[in-house]
């Protein structure tokens, strides 16, 4: 195996993010349910995004996240993803590459508008996504940088990007790619709906091709069909190399192997907003993975990374994630 460029490269949905308050009447009069994402149309984006309050654009998107969290760690973070030849698509991009991180992809002129999501934060920082899709989901095996890929220690894949025969073609590749480079390969679960979709081709992943799989409560439940955390975690323990799992206030547990690690979740004074607390968890546990930390200094990260995301509006730190860290002397 070669020295790797890059420590991780993600890849998922290229999304544009445009975060607003609102309160919970206004969620009522869109017709939302609150903490929810949910799939819209062009024409319902536009109808949200012309009554909600101001909002704050910057490239997002799950894995987008991650990477950029990584790139504040400072780690060496590449990313593809598929944005158009709009204004939005400007953004991302512009936005992606100011933070450090490697984009190459060439935008795309004929075809749908570059992906972008309404997210509503109300007072008591729960946050309800309208997304809309756009071009990002046509991602598929020619939008691939393979050389990127095998010059990567960890590739990161999105599940939320995993709906289209040509993406799930595309995640394949990578994957062969990147194991064939002798790289480390993580799949985040994304979302419980998302698991429901593909639930029987997420488990022949897992137990096949990933070797860190990151999941919240919800998600590793879904997987498994059950009510119980703890059914969830012993079949995870079972199925995959290495299972990362959140639970919010309650921290996070890391199984591997007869290994289990309990990391309590790192106190924040007041809870702002939860958008992205689980892609800068992960940003967190992959950065110290990637740097060699062990596993229970790699989780530290991750909870630091996510308590600093739900303190401020947003999905991206406010701060240096790589200062905040020495700062709580979880690294020097």
């Amino acid at each position: 195996m070669t020295d790797a460029r890059y420590d991780v490269i993600g890849i998922g949905n290229a999304i544009v993010d445009i975060i607003g308050r609102c309160d919970d009447a206004f969620l009522a009069d869109v017709g939302v349910t609150k903490g929810s994402m949910r799939l819209v149309d062009a024409e319902e984006i536009k109808k949200i995004y012309s009554t909600m309050g101001p909002g704050i654009e910057i490239s997002g998107g799950s894995a987008a996240n991650t990477i950029a969290g990584i790139a504040s760690f400072g780690g060496r973070a590449a990313f593809i993803g598929t944005v158009a030849d709009d204004e939005f698509g400007k953004v991302f991009s512009h936005d992606i590459r100011s933070i450090g991180v490697a984009f190459d992809a060439p935008v795309v002129s004929n075809g749908a508008p570059t992906s972008r999501s309404l997210i509503l934060v109300t007072p008591d920082g729960e946050r309800t996504m309208n997304t809309f899709l756009g071009i990002s989901t046509s991602l598929g095996e020619m939008q691939l940088d393979l050389e990127m890929i095998r010059a990567a220690s960890i590739l990161y894949l999105e599940g939320y990007l995993f709906d289209e025969p040509q993406a799930k073609a595309a995640f394949r590749s990578a994957l062969q790619a990147a194991k064939r480079a002798g790289r480390k390969t993580a799949l985040t679960l994304s979302d419980g709906f998302c698991v429901d979709r593909h639930r029987g081709e997420f488990l022949e992943l897992i137990r096949s091709g990933i070797d860190i799989l990151f999941a919240n409560e919800s998600e590793i439940k879904s997987l498994y069909q059950t009510d119980s955390f703890e059914v969830a975690a012993e079949n995870a323990r079972e199925d995959a190399k290495l299972a990362v799992l959140t639970r919010s206030g309650k921290g996070s547990e890391i199984h591997s192997g007869d290994q289990s690690i309990t990391i309590s979740a790192f106190p924040v004074e007041t809870v702002v907003d939860t958008t992205g607390a689980g892609d800068l968890y992960a940003a967190g546990f992959l950065f110290g993975y990637a740097k060699g930390l062990n596993l229970e200094i790699a989780g530290k990260l991750a909870s630091l990374a996510a308590s600093e995301i739900i303190s401020h509006i947003g999905a991206r730190p406010s701060i240096s994630l790589a200062e905040f860290a020495k700062q709580h002397g979880i690294i020097s």
